[in-house]
């Protein structure tokens, strides 16, 4: 699509969606005295508030203590009876929504002085969009429509009422089996939840092992759990087709069929790239979604793009990281720029046990020709973990050879999410294993556990040579025995 520039502009900065990438480029834009209008053809807060990780994971907090109330008695607990009101879960999940969505509100961004229009967004020029009829132009653009679910051509499945992480929340009563395409992290998290909460659930995965883009140790650690909890786990299996309430499979040549109450489909999230005119524009598209540079720029100078629309990691806070970039390169192009970096990105599945990895795992470095060293410490060797009777899990920290520099790290077991955090942040700031084992931590905390790895690094790299002087240093200064 071609279009005159125009000589004048509504805005400094215009912005299309209001999802977690959108809302913080706004929120820059803003900050930076900017005029800035949000667009939303939808709900404000966008997925993550609405159907993604706001709503999954108070589902898997109430999932959590049911199944801790049922396996309470190591703990010389009794929990007879426990029971589950699903509806009241649901209603737990709602409220949590509720009480978050103020913060993402039309209100609290107009007082921060962005214009909110709420309304379809169409593009009818490079420089101009339309919202519902409404012409605004702006210098510049930045995309930020997000994602929907990616619905496999599973033959059956357009015929059937099937879930998604978008409609599941409109659930009020617990499917008494749940099928779920797809064991990756939505497939786990949510699978996992709702055989907590008392339903029959098989997870369905064609690849060989659950979280088939991390290291193997992971997906089986996740398939051991899962079993002990009832899930019907079947890897390396393809669902051939669907009807109501039925489906066939096959494995290894071999062919089955199972009943069904519910079909939830997780495999995975794909760009929006329809409904908002973004094919007239010429705008590059790279492996399905919107090809950006590392300044967040697509192939029209002063169009960005972040968040789900662009990838290539599909998370809030890489979405709110991609954001900022996008607003200040374009607020302040040509004089400054900033290249986006991902090395220290971390990230969490919210499975129990949970998952947590940043930078290079094993398998990633040896595929860039990184030449790694690799210490692991055991949750079981964790006082805290011993404590609360979580043993199951692990910290494995990746370091350069030759150096003590952390270049990734991986965390299974209880706060996971928690524990990766500290390992990014020493990442970034250049916190080698030596200044690890130096930190100070209170004891006995989750934390310990990076510590404890760079104990075991520091005992495989001491100077085994001066030992045999410290010996002879201490028995000179303890002088010789009088008889």
């Amino acid at each position: 699509m071609k279009g005159a520039r125009p000589r004048t502009y509504d805005a400094d900065l215009l912005v299309v969606g209001a999802g977690s990438a959108g809302l913080v480029a706004a929120y820059i834009g803003a900050a930076l005295k900017a005029r800035v209008v949000l667009v939303e053809s939808g709900t404000m807060g966008g997925d993550c508030l609405n159907t993604g990780c706001v709503p999954s994971k108070a589902l898997i907090a109430a999932a959590r203590r049911a199944h801790h109330a049922r396996n309470s008695s190591r703990f010389g607990i009794r929990a007879t009876n426990v029971t589950v009101d699903f509806a009241q879960v649901m209603r737990h999940v709602h409220g949590a929504i509720a009480t978050i969505a103020p913060h993402d509100s039309v209100e609290r961004y107009a007082r921060l002085g962005v214009r909110c229009l709420l309304g379809e967004a169409r593009f009818l020029d490079p420089w101009t969009v339309s919202v519902d009829g409404r012409p605004v132009r702006s210098r510049n653009i930045v995309i930020a429509a997000g994602a929907e679910p990616a619905v496999p051509p599973v033959p059956g499945l357009a015929d059937i009422p099937y879930l998604t992480s978008d409609n599941l929340w409109q659930l009020n009563s617990l499917p008494a089996h749940l099928a779920v395409l797809g064991g990756g992290p939505i497939g786990c998290e949510l699978g996992q939840a709702f055989a907590r909460l008392g339903a029959s659930v098989s997870l369905f995965e064609m690849q060989e092992r659950l979280l088939g883009g991390e290291d193997a140790a992971l997906g089986e650690l996740l398939a051991d759990r899962f079993c002990r909890e009832g899930v019907s786990l079947h890897t390396n299996t393809r669902i051939e087709s669907v009807s109501n309430g039925r489906a066939s499979f096959s494995r290894e040549g071999e062919r089955g069929e199972m009943a069904f109450d519910a079909l939830l489909v997780a495999t995975g999230r794909r760009p929006r790239l329809a409904g908002y005119g973004l094919e007239s524009l010429g705008v590059e598209i790279r492996e399905g979604r919107i090809g950006v540079n590392p300044f967040m720029q697509t192939n029209h100078a002063h169009i960005y793009a972040c968040g789900d629309v662009t990838g290539p990691y599909q998370f809030t806070h890489a979405a709110a990281h991609q954001a900022w970039h996008a607003a200040v390169n374009a607020l302040f192009r040509p004089f400054k720029r900033f290249a986006i970096d991902y090395a220290n990105l971390p990230w969490a599945v919210y499975t129990e046990p949970q998952i947590g990895r940043v930078g290079l795992d094993h398998d990633g470095a040896e595929r860039q020709g990184v030449r790694v060293e690799r210490t692991r410490f055991e949750f079981s060797e964790l006082d805290r973990a011993v404590a609360e009777g979580e043993t199951e899990g692990f910290v494995e920290i990746l370091t350069a050879r030759g150096s003590d520099r952390i270049v990734g790290a991986t965390v299974a077991g209880e706060g996971a999410g928690e524990l990766v955090t500290t390992l990014a942040l020493a990442m970034q700031r250049r916190i080698g294993m030596n200044k690890l084992l130096a930190a100070i931590v209170p004891y006995p905390a989750w934390s310990e556990a990076a510590k404890r790895a760079a104990g075991l690094w520091k005992q495989a790299h001491a100077p085994r040579w001066v030992y045999p002087w410290l010996e002879r240093y201490h028995r000179i200064r303890r002088g010789k025995k009088r008889h």
